[in-house]
């Protein structure tokens, strides 16, 4: 049995019990102890020492990335900290001196990679608080990581994921087919048909140039912010790899695309993405067709990622939803 075919709850178990035996790797405070605070891609874990040391634990998900795709992410928020771009969060080197560290147990069918972050303060938005400001905030940080993006000279052998049509709509699609996703009925599947051909059309002629596509972040959602006081902060560079510069608004207001106040986050993470960086209006105009190719590619992501907790919560109307959205995208686009 490999870790994938276990049930969720089993998993987990190993992985609690891996990440605990594995604090030993790096140099921490007598008395560390790591608890389960996320599961997505990955399980992420807060390490809590007597002391009041903290730190976040990520343990990779089997057969995700490579050791390399890792040393690039953390290459690149580093550079950007570094030279004062983005505010990106500190790695502990394990006590071998290596950012990446590899465990396992007996009971996982393989090792798994894991890198231990420096603890930033704040807490998640929630979505149904005033997000304005946030999201303000949100594109100032978005247009900086772009302006990196198109500036940085890349490492050789350069490793990360890829977010384009064919990533969400092509026969190898990363998250799997949105056709399998929950509760996909044939007049839904219709309708999202539609719309992905609607988006290929759009996206195609939109076209892949510099100053639209390169390195991008590629996850801006709620939980991969944190706010402290005014500030926000952009955290969990896992999925960053190359796509669309637009690709990560759509991403910041992932499986929120119905509330009332997008609108207003859009023009507000407009605003701010502005101050620092050009965006014609040409661009602007197309965001609500990056906002369809992300719900899509969730909806395909809920559907293999249906034995975690977050997904199993919006499985039972995220279709219906998404066939909604899809129908006033058309009607605004088609």
């Amino acid at each position: 049995m490999t870790s994938t075919d276990m049930p969720l709850d089993e998993l987990l178990g190993h992985l609690e019990v891996l990440a605990n035996q594995s604090l030993s790797l790096w140099d921490l405070p007598q008395g560390a102890k790591a608890r389960l605070i996320n599961v997505s891609e990955n399980a992420t874990y807060l390490v809590e020492a007597p002391d009041g040391f903290r730190a976040v634990l990520r343990i990779h998900r089997e057969n995700y990335h490579s050791h390399r795709a890792i040393e690039c992410e953390l290459m690149w928020a580093r550079d950007m900290n570094d030279k004062g771009d983005v505010v990106t969060p500190g790695v502990y080197l394990g006590k071998n001196g290596d950012a990446i560290q590899t465990g396992s147990i007996e009971t996982l069918s393989a090792p798994r990679f894991m890198v231990l972050f420096h603890f930033v303060e704040g807490h998640q938005p929630d979505p149904d608080h005033d997000l304005v400001e946030p999201f303000r905030e949100l594109g100032v940080i978005a247009a900086r990581t772009h302006i990196h993006s198109m500036g940085w000279k890349r490492p050789p052998g350069f490793e990360r994921l890829t977010w384009d049509l064919d990533a969400v709509f092509g026969p190898k699609a990363t998250w799997g087919n949105w056709r399998d996703g929950p509760n996909v009925t044939d007049t839904i599947r219709e309708v999202l048909e539609g719309c992905e051909k609607r988006i290929v059309e759009r996206l195609t002629a939109f076209g892949k140039g510099a100053d639209r596509y390169g390195l991008i972040h590629a996850d801006m959602r709620l939980a991969n912010l944190l706010i402290d006081g005014r500030t926000t902060r952009l955290i969990d560079f896992d999925d960053c790899g190359f796509g669309w510069f637009l690709y990560d608004f759509a991403t910041g207001i992932s499986f929120m695309e119905d509330h009332p106040q997008v609108g207003a986050l859009k023009t507000s993470w407009v605003d701010g993405y502005r101050r620092v960086r050009d965006l014609p209006d040409e661009d602007v105009r197309e965001i609500d067709t990056f906002v369809m190719l992300r719900r899509m590619a969730l909806l395909a992501w809920i559907g293999s990622h249906i034995d975690a907790p977050e997904p199993q919560a919006m499985a039972p109307d995220f279709a219906r939803v998404t066939a909604e959205l899809a129908k006033e995208y058309l009607s605004r686009m088609g």
